[in-house]
């Protein structure tokens, strides 16, 4: 009897995934970043560096799989929404804890939306379509909109994290979430240091993206500043860092023949763009906006950037071939680069000499070569560029007011729902606002089947192309690299390190 349940002990193990049979350890993760996050506070800066690192602390009530819908992660199943689609009932899943040891309740999601919603981009926009957000007990909140509003969910799946109602703020003091890690400690420019939060509940499932299971292997996760890439690179490859993000792709063979660690491509990870001010300054001005769009060659800004095609594509669709949201329809001035045609813009446009000042910064290396080929297309064209070089902290920071920057780089991810991209959002810097664009936003909104919402995204795509509130250079592949030590570890676009054994 003894043996034969031995076996089927060891059957039933046999048909486990791994993950479901992995071991915590006192191991430490140690992850060498782009820099220092401004903030801990996603709401107020949703930037990658922020997301990468909140994402282990704080947790939203939807995230994205694989296919980047999203699915529960703090709601207990998708939303039981009214025939009208103005009413979203939101179970939540019980028996969460924060890190401080209080449960999660209601009020705390109310609480924490309506803060999202003051504060965050997003989370405004969503606030102008909401006609109450209130508790229905303990453990379910309801959304009532005022009118359809059909990414909903995806606005729920990234910055609008969760925490608890008494900590809430204007200014966050306490960074208490109920992810797989509690903040330990922060060290400015040193580190950031969380550790395994032993009351944490993982949702169900197999690891998808996002979603599934999430366990904390790992003691400890020590996400280390590095704003040089070859700092990164060295370190990773010396064996002072678990995993190094963002690398030059030219370290690509340098890594994968080292034998410490390897490379890691995430294929079309996002998206390159130089984002201009519609608020304040010359851009304010459409024809200068399409006379850049004209001057700029795609290509050249991006094998400068990313060296090897391996790692870019050049597409004027915003999203990818194989996206459910890829089509041409609207693309203009988006080529060779056109000089004259450019020119010409400058002309009718009564371009005076002012410097158009491109604001960019070398922790991402890749934004920084962008905005050097950019300078010289753009002067070839009749402009003239002041390329202000700056850490990625002061960027983000800078391009919050209109009168210090004409166009900033940027790179951002491919979300699942389209009308979440920065850009369409009026209070994103840049300040896209168009009676055009609302138009066709609004067509969005109303839609239901997919194939009605392919068809208004492509006339989103049109408008934005003719308002030229941003330059698209290109799609892009990230590298990052991992210690041959570690296991577990799979690429997304915020690496995330849960469900990852550290070496011994």
């Amino acid at each position: 009897m003894k043996s034969a349940l031995v076996l089927m002990t060891l059957a039933a193990l046999a048909g486990t995934s791994s993950l479901a049979i992995a071991q915590t350890t006192d191991g430490v993760l140690t992850v060498a970043t782009i820099g220092e996050p401004p903030t801990l506070d996603a709401m107020q800066t949703p930037t990658d560096i922020v997301l990468t690192i909140d994402q282990h602390i704080f947790e939203t009530l939807y995230t994205y799989d694989t296919e980047w819908r999203s699915v529960p992660l703090l709601a207990a199943a998708m939303p039981e929404i009214s025939e009208d689609g103005l009413t979203y009932r939101i179970a939540l899943r019980e028996g969460i804890k924060f890190h401080d040891g209080s449960d999660l309740d209601a009020k705390d999601v109310t609480a924490s939306l309506t803060r999202w919603m003051a504060v965050n981009s997003k989370g405004k926009q969503v606030a102008e379509v909401i006609e109450s957000l209130s508790e229905d007990g303990a453990n379910a909140v309801v959304v009532k909109l005022k009118s359809r509003y059909a990414p909903l969910l995806a606005t729920f799946s990234q910055a609008s994290i969760i925490m608890p109602s008494e900590k809430i703020a204007d200014t966050l003091t306490d960074f208490i979430g109920t992810g797989p890690y509690a903040l330990k400690e922060r060290k400015p420019d040193q580190y950031t240091q969380l550790v395994r939060f032993d009351g944490y509940k993982s949702p169900e499932g197999e690891p998808s993206n996002y979603a599934g299971k999430r366990e904390a292997i790992a003691k400890e996760i020590r996400f280390v500043p590095v704003p040089d890439a070859n700092t990164r690179v060295e370190g990773l490859i010396s064996g002072q860092f678990d995993f190094a993000d963002s690398l030059p792709v030219s370290a690509y063979e340098r890594v994968e023949a080292s034998g410490n660690a390897k490379p890691v491509i995430y294929e079309n990870t996002g998206w390159a763009s130089l984002n201009m001010n519609m608020k304040e300054g010359l851009l304010t001005k459409k024809a200068l906006r399409q006379a850049v769009q004209a001057a700029l060659n795609p290509n050249d800004m991006m094998l400068a950037a990313f060296s090897d095609e391996r790692f870019f594509s050049v597409d004027g669709s915003i999203f990818p071939k194989g996206s459910l949201w890829h089509t041409e329809s609207g693309v203009a001035r988006y080529g060779e680069g056109d000089p004259e045609a450019a020119a010409k813009l400058l002309e009718e446009a009564g371009y005076d000499g002012t410097p158009l000042r491109l604001m960019t910064s070398r922790q991402y290396e890749f934004h920084y070569k962008i905005g050097e080929v950019a300078k010289a297309y753009l002067e070839a064209a009749g402009f003239k560029v002041d390329m202000q070089v700056v850490d990625w902290a002061t960027l983000t920071t800078r391009r919050a007011d209109p009168k210090e920057w004409d166009i900033f780089i940027t790179h951002s991810n491919f979300p699942g729902d389209p009308t979440t991209i920065n850009t369409i959002t009026d209070s994103y810097p840049g300040w896209y606002v168009s009676d055009e664009k609302a138009k066709v936003v609004a067509t969005y909104m109303d839609a239901v089947s997919d194939a009605d919402k392919q068809k208004a995204w492509e006339g989103i795509q049109a408008v934005i192309y003719d308002d030229a509130p941003l330059f698209k250079a290109g799609n892009f592949n990230a590298v990052t690299g991992v210690s041959t030590g570690v296991s577990g570890y799979t690429p997304t676009y915020w690496p995330h390190f849960w469900n990852v054994t550290p070496k011994k």
